[in-house]
């Protein structure tokens, strides 16, 4: 057994000597600079500019698994690189963002809610490499970390626009969308180490052929976000993070079905087994 152990711990010191696959990891880098460089745009109290960092990390962290599968230069550094990035650029920033911007009145409460996200996010992030071999590709456990982020950068940046409209089109009190903001950092925090489903959108069909019709209404959505950019972008996160519960509520009455099925076929096989 100690043998194996240390033979394992060889190949890990024997593989880092080889050295590390450059591109992919200064993706990962790109991703990590631009959470904080929004960390750095909070201690400023330029919120906009923050918020808009976040996006431009969570693109990158899109990215960076793409670059390393086509170049096919994968490695578990680059998954240990890209978990800690995360944890920096999806967890520590948009907490500090919502605390700075809208929870500091609440004073404990505030700051109990901005760590939660954080502690939630790292969980969600071990057992996302946990479970990266044993789970659908085509579905997240739980909501994945940079929508989180995402989800309150895009409500940040809702929230000043609609401060910036005229008087009568919408004005709502500040003391309104700060409770807005502290529940909505609850329940990002609950639904990152929830059971629920979120598509990933690593489905192999969707870069297959699809029907003309497909390609009309991506144009048609691609035009709507360019002319209103603020107020799609956060409709379209708002209803990622709510497909998770009302897809959980959806199929509730069939996986019931199911279990009820497998139960009694349970008790029916028993009762045979039995003398």
């Amino acid at each position: 057994m100690n043998a194996e152990l240390k033979s394992d711990k060889v190949d890990k010191i024997e593989s880092i000597k080889r050295g590390i696959y450059i591109l992919p990891n200064l993706v990962t880098t790109a991703s990590l600079f631009a959470g904080f460089y929004s960390l750095v745009s909070i201690l400023n109290k330029d919120f906009r500019t923050a918020a808009i960092m976040i996006f431009v990390s969570a693109v990158c962290d899109g990215l960076d698994g793409k670059v390393a599968r086509m170049t096919g230069t994968t490695s578990k550094f680059g998954v240990e690189y890209d978990s800690l990035a995360d944890v920096v650029a999806f967890g520590v920033t948009p907490a500090l963002l919502a605390y700075y911007w809208a929870l500091t009145p609440f004073h404990e409460l505030g700051w109990v809610a901005a760590f939660l996200f954080v502690a939630c996010g790292a969980l969600r992030l071990a057992r996302f490499n946990v479970q990266v071999n044993t789970v659908e590709s085509k579905r997240f456990v739980g909501l994945p970390i940079p929508a989180a982020a995402c989800m309150v950068a895009s409500t940040v940046l809702f929230l000043q626009h609609m401060n910036r409209l005229p008087q009568d089109l919408f004005q709502a009190p500040f003391m309104f969308k700060r409770v807005a903001i502290i529940t909505l950092i609850y329940l990002l925090a609950f639904l990152m180490v929830s059971n629920f489903r979120y598509y990933s959108f690593k489905d192999p069909a969707l870069i297959k052929r699809q029907p003309f019709g497909f390609l009309l209404l991506a144009v048609v959505l691609l035009i709507v976000v360019v002319l209103k950019p603020v107020v799609m972008t956060f409709s379209i996160m708002l209803v990622y993070v709510l497909s998770g519960p009302v897809g959980f509520l959806l199929t509730w009455p069939r996986r019931h079905r199911l279990e009820m099925a497998v139960h009694k076929g349970r008790e029916a096989v028993q009762r045979d087994v039995q003398p």
